[in-house]
């Protein structure tokens, strides 16, 4: 008889090394809207979460990042939101803040703004779109449309698209990723 596969429930948190903790409690915290759950100045490190009632930490940051900020460590931290609201709403919290946007776009199943903390590392805020779309997928979209005029046009780029997926080269180009 073979034991069982083991299984992973879900990504419970990432560490990131930063170059100015205060600077990145800041962005992380005012910004993004995480709660700090704990901290330990001592080594550097801030834990923090979007639910710190369910779980203790899903960010933790920790100084001593002694690399250049071009230097690529991750690929990027994503978080899910439960509205398209939500993510039009960072974009709108992104801009109003300086914060560097690298695009907004779709992934079909997904509506997405990426971004930059204040150590270039790229994150992303999306909400689901419950469309099925083959990855890879990543078409520019206007965040100045409205959440209707948004939704209808992914749902016409997944229908166009979707099965076979799509990467717009150009936007990537543009943005040096």
């Amino acid at each position: 008889m073979s034991t069982p596969a083991p299984s992973i429930e879900r990504v419970a948190h990432v560490g990131v090394f930063v170059s100015d903790l205060d600077r990145s409690i800041a962005f992380y915290r005012d910004i993004l809207g995480l709660t700090v759950t704990d901290e330990d100045r001592g080594p550097g490190l801030i834990f923090l979460s979007s639910h710190p009632d369910d779980e203790h930490h899903e960010i933790l940051l920790a100084s001593g990042r002694d690399v250049p900020p071009n230097v690529k460590l991750l690929q990027q931290i994503a978080f899910r939101c439960s509205r398209l609201s939500d993510v039009l709403g960072y974009w709108k919290r992104f801009k109003e803040n300086n914060v560097k946007i690298i695009y907004t776009i779709t992934h079909g199943n997904a509506i997405s703004c990426y971004f930059k903390d204040p150590d270039e590392n790229i994150l992303e805020v999306y909400w689901q779109t419950g469309l099925k779309a083959r990855q890879g997928f990543l078409i520019g979209l206007d965040f100045n449309k409205s959440e209707a005029e948004l939704i209808s046009e992914v749902e016409s780029l997944v229908k166009e698209h979707g099965e076979k997926g799509v990467i717009d080269f150009k936007l990537l180009e543009e943005q040096n990723i």
